[in-house]
């Protein structure tokens, strides 16, 4: 396992497990999920893997109290993440939200604690002031953000007077946009960009095409499976098909070492099963070549997908067909 190149109190491994799936039958966890999803946590501690992220909303604090039963006592290893609902995110507020998740997740500090989401219109002045108390306490370690723009990151780590140590957001060779302004940031400030939804919601798996699209209610609204959108990836696919192919890899891996390629960019990809979990784990020592880069890179600006307003009509009629 590789590690981020950042000064924290355990290292934060490049892959971690995302826990937003834990318990979902949407997911393929079926009936017993929580053994599941405890021998997933397991065996990513096992391969290396520090990070585990999770929120007090996945499963309604569910995902917390799976995955702080599942590290048991390797709980001090692990870099346990969570994040704060940003509904009235007040200091008083954030600081009852922290300890009830620290209650669920069974310690007693929550390494990285993010706000889940920019409220528009409480400011981070006074939830940052909630977190710097938590700091000061030691009830939290450092402070992460979600779906934050850059500005509005730094506007966040000025409000707290510390470093805002990490901005979760979506990004996939599928959704770069990270790559214009946080990716440069986070390198030169030593900061973390942490990728969700890395492969896409499987979109970049290769598994799925516009003769086989995905049988799920969450892949069937997302307009990246439009089996227009199946088509036009087509290209996109082969590209990763053929690099996996020189790496004796999966779509999968090589669609997460592109995004692993940035030194300070950590992808959460979910796992339903041990297997994937030790495909994403070994995602993190795939080295892709220049040229291997620029050839995704290319493939990936070449996709223009069908999305937003467009995809709309789409949707619909591709739901009332089914």
């Amino acid at each position: 396992m590789r590690y981020v190149p950042v000064d924290t109190p355990k290292p934060i491994s490049k892959i971690g497990l995302g826990t937003w799936q834990f318990g979902s039958k949407e997911w393929g966890y079926g009936p017993e999920y929580e053994q599941r999803a405890a021998q997933i946590v397991r065996r990513a501690l096992d391969l290396g893997v520090t990070l585990f992220d999770t929120a007090e909303v996945y499963g309604f604090g569910r995902s917390e109290r799976i995955l702080g039963a599942a590290l048991g006592d390797d709980r001090p290893k692990a870099v346990v993440a969570s994040k704060v609902l940003p509904v009235l995110p007040i200091a008083p507020v954030v600081q009852q939200r922290a300890v009830a998740s620290a209650a669920r997740l069974g310690v007693h500090h929550i390494d990285l604690y993010q706000v889940h989401q920019a409220n528009p219109v409480v400011g981070d002045h006074t939830t940052m002031r909630g977190m710097r108390a938590l700091q000061d306490v030691g009830l939290v370690g450092e402070v992460g953000v979600s779906n934050y723009s850059l500005r509005r990151w730094q506007f966040a780590e000025i409000a707290l007077g510390r470093r805002v140590l990490s901005n979760q957001v979506r990004y996939s060779l599928v959704d770069r946009g990270p790559e214009s302004d946080l990716l440069p940031y986070a390198e030169r400030t030593g900061r973390i960009v942490m990728a969700y939804s890395p492969l896409a919601q499987g979109f970049l798996s290769g598994r799925y095409d516009a003769a086989n699209p995905p049988a799920g209610a969450v892949r069937r609204a997302n307009p990246y499976f439009l089996p227009e959108n199946l088509e036009r990836g087509a290209a996109l696919i082969g590209t990763l098909r053929e690099v996996a192919d020189a790496h004796d890899a999966t779509p999968s891996q090589i669609a997460l070492a592109y995004l692993l390629h940035h030194p300070n960019v950590v992808a959460i990809p979910g796992a339903s099963s041990v297997e994937q979990m030790e495909r994403n784990a070994a995602a993190a020592e795939i080295d892709l070549t220049d040229g291997e880069y620029d050839a995704l890179l290319t493939a990936a600006r070449r996709f223009q997908p069908v999305t937003g307003l467009a995809a709309l009509p789409r949707l619909l009629r591709a739901r009332t067909t089914r």
